[in-house]
């Protein structure tokens, strides 16, 4: 993704950046025109004069309701972030005092050569010994990006962070839940559910249970198979929190988170991604 230098006030060394996310497997799919089995291909229009050549479209800015301001390529470089040829380490921080919020894109951050391996092993035991947080700002695609370098074994992982303006305060989010009084009781019996269903972290687990039913999806297809969609089930009519909390208490884990009804995609668009964190 990146090669350069990471530079720790005098100490320098070079090193490499990749990818530390495999997208390869995702299922994607193409607009296809049924009576013909052709892939659409997406034409740009003009709403009043009809189709248009690409290669004459300018880049605009929308600041209000359908009035654009034009911007230029000539424009567009003169404020493009030249790519550097270092990480430069700003800082470093307790690795509790990173919000879960900010955490973005993973990355291998590599010693670039044979000759880099002592410098970059030095970094790294001595962030794992004092529990830090490298901070440091690198140019990529002529875009700046905040770094975050964290030891893991005998690597560093780097992870990209997202800016002040990118993330939404919580406090705005969930200031409007109202203060109600719990009863303790409660509490007390979900602690216990949690207790029955508590768990190692373990990411054999981590399957994507969607994309593989779309991969069996495609497989059944291509053997001539016509699928039906599985009745939806009914939901519990458990209304009472206490019976329900009571009744989960007695049901087995597996019983006890499992859905009431299956919620069918919203859409599947492009790459289908599914995350959250």
């Amino acid at each position: 993704m990146w090669s350069g230098n990471l530079r720790l006030s005098l100490v320098s060394c070079p090193i490499a950046l990749y990818g530390a996310v495999n997208h390869r497997r995702d299922i994607s799919f193409h607009l296809i025109n049924p009576d013909t089995n052709n892939r659409i291909k997406m034409v740009p229009t003009d709403p009043d004069t009809g189709p248009v050549n690409r290669a004459d479209l300018v880049k605009g800015y929308e600041f209000e309701k359908d009035r654009y301001v034009i911007v230029t390529p000539d424009e567009l470089e003169a404020v493009r972030q030249e790519t550097t040829s270092n990480l430069d380490i700003e800082s470093f921080v307790d690795a509790s005092d990173i919000d879960r919020l900010f955490w973005d894109e993973p990355y291998f951050l590599l010693p670039g050569d044979d000759n880099a391996i002592q410098a970059y092993s030095v970094v790294r035991e001595a962030l794992a010994r004092t529990n830090r947080i490298a901070l440091g700002r690198v140019v990529m695609h002529t875009r700046e990006r905040l770094l975050a370098l964290e030891p893991s074994g005998k690597g560093i992982l780097a992870y990209t962070l997202r800016m002040r303006d990118e993330v939404i305060d919580p406090a705005t989010v969930f200031g409007g839940i109202s203060d109600q009084k719990i009863d303790a009781r409660m509490v007390d019996i979900a602690e216990k559910i949690i207790s029955q269903s508590k768990a190692p972290f373990d990411t054999a687990t981590f399957r994507d249970r969607y994309e593989e039913a779309l991969r069996e999806l495609v497989k059944r297809k291509q053997q001539g198979e016509s699928i039906e969609a599985p009745r939806p089930e009914q939901p519990s009519n458990v209304i009472d929190l206490m019976e329900a909390l009571r009744r989960s208490l007695k049901a087995k884990p597996a019983e006890a988170v499992k859905p009431a009804h299956k919620t069918a995609p919203s859409k599947v668009k492009g790459r289908s991604r599914k995350k959250a964190s």
